[in-house]
C-alpha cells in the first residue's frame, strides 16, 4: 500500500487559511455589537439574493410557468396596499423565529425566485434578465432589506438562547420587528403606486 507523503504546498495553503481565519476573528472581536449587526444584515441580504437566483434558474416548462403566472394574476385583481403588507410581513415575522424562521425564508425566497422566473418565461423574457429587471424598482430593495433584518435577528436571538441570554434580545427583536414593519408598508404603497401607474393589460 503506498504512503502519500505531505505536500509543503499544502502546509503552505494551510498557514494561510489559518492564518485568514485568524485575521477575520480578530477582526470580528473588535467590531462593536451594533457592526456585527448591521455586517449580519449585509450578509443575509447577499445570501437571500442567491437564493432567489437559485429559484429564478430552476428549469420551468411553459407549461408551468404559464399556470404560476395565472394563479399570480387571480390574486392580483383584488391586490392592495394592505394585502400586500400583511402578506409580506407575515412571512417576515415568521422569519424571525429563532432556528425554524431562516429554513422557512430559505423556502420562502426560492419560490419567490420560480414565480420570477415563471413570469419571464410568460413574457418571453430570459429568467435571469427578468429577476435583474426588478432592482431597477426600490420595492425589491425594501423587500430584502426588511427581510435580511428579520433573518439577522433569528441568528442572534438563536445566539443569545444559546447564552442563556434569550430575554436581554427581545427588546431589540421588538424594535427590529417595527423597523421590518415599517419598510414593508413603505414597499407595499409605492408597490401598489407603480402597478396603478402602470397597469398591465
Amino acid at each position: 500500500m503506498c504512503k502519500r507523503f505531505p505536500n509543503p504546498e499544502d502546509k503552505t495553503e494551510n498557514i494561510k487559511v489559518n492564518r485568514w481565519l485568524r485575521l477575520a476573528l480578530g477582526f470580528w472581536k473588535t467590531l462593536s455589537s451594533r457592526r456585527k449587526r448591521i455586517l449580519t444584515i449585509i450578509a443575509f441580504f447577499f445570501v437571500s439574493i442567491i437564493i432567489m437566483s437559485v429559484g429564478v434558474l430552476t428549469p420551468l416548462s411553459r407549461e408551468e410557468a404559464s399556470s404560476i403566472s395565472q394563479e399570480l394574476d387571480q390574486l392580483r385583481q383584488n391586490i392592495s396596499v394592505q394585502f400586500v403588507f400583511g402578506n409580506n410581513f407575515m412571512l417576515c415575522l415568521a422569519i424571525f423565529v429563532p432556528i425554524a424562521g431562516p429554513i422557512f425564508g430559505g423556502y420562502v425566497l426560492y419560490s419567490t425566485g420560480v414565480v420570477i422566473a415563471a413570469e419571464s418565461i410568460t413574457y418571453n423574457i430570459h429568467p435571469l434578465i427578468g429577476f435583474l429587471s426588478f432592482f431597477i424598482l426600490p420595492v425589491i430593495w425594501l423587500e430584502l432589506l426588511a427581510n435580511s433584518i428579520a433573518f439577522a435577528e433569528s441568528v442572534w436571538l438563536t445566539r443569545r438562547m444559546l447564552q442563556h441570554r434569550g430575554k436581554s434580545e427581545l427588546g431589540k427583536a421588538c424594535i427590529l420587528i417595527s423597523i421590518s414593519a415599517v419598510i414593508l408598508l413603505v414597499a407595499a404603497i409605492t408597490e401598489i403606486v407603480l402597478i396603478l401607474m402602470f397597469p398591465q393589460g
